[in-house]
């Protein structure tokens, strides 16, 4: 029995910081036809483009970008992209609730990084390490 196919698309792209995560969004968005969501917005000012991290504050960013992401698919908003890294399994699992509920698409891609731009947001080559050691595909 095929799966259920629906109408609207909830696109998750995860990836380590400076994979380029944020432009494919960007990309993907069409120009901003589609709205685009990440935990980082919420550390960026939006007047000057500067990005604050407070890992105090990190639960907040996370639930910043659920509750708009959920206000989104509510509006039946078409497409609908968030890209965090999504290094653990459990970062996931909201997602996939909220598309259950409204009845969206997911497609989960990751962003390799094939360039050589650093991450902006100044993370460590050794954090960078352990946050792919705990980082899985799943693809079966």
């Amino acid at each position: 029995m095929p799966d259920t196919v629906f109408t609207n698309s909830l696109v998750l792209l995860r990836g380590l910081p400076g994979s380029g995560k944020s432009t494919l969004a960007k990309l993907l968005s069409e120009e901003g036809r589609y709205p685009y969501y990440s935990v980082d917005d919420y550390f960026t000012d939006v007047k000057t483009g500067n990005y604050r991290f407070d890992y105090n504050n990190n639960h907040l960013a996370y639930k910043q970008c659920e509750e708009l992401t959920g206000a989104a698919m509510q509006k039946a908003i078409s497409k609908i992209i968030v890209h965090n890294t999504f290094t653990i399994d459990w970062e996931l699992e909201v997602y996939f609730k909220l598309a259950a509920k409204f009845k969206y698409n997911v497609f989960v891609a990751t962003v390799e990084r094939y360039h050589e731009y650093e991450n902006i947001h100044n993370i460590s080559p050794e954090q960078l390490k352990k946050m792919a050691e705990k980082y899985k595909v799943k693809l079966l």
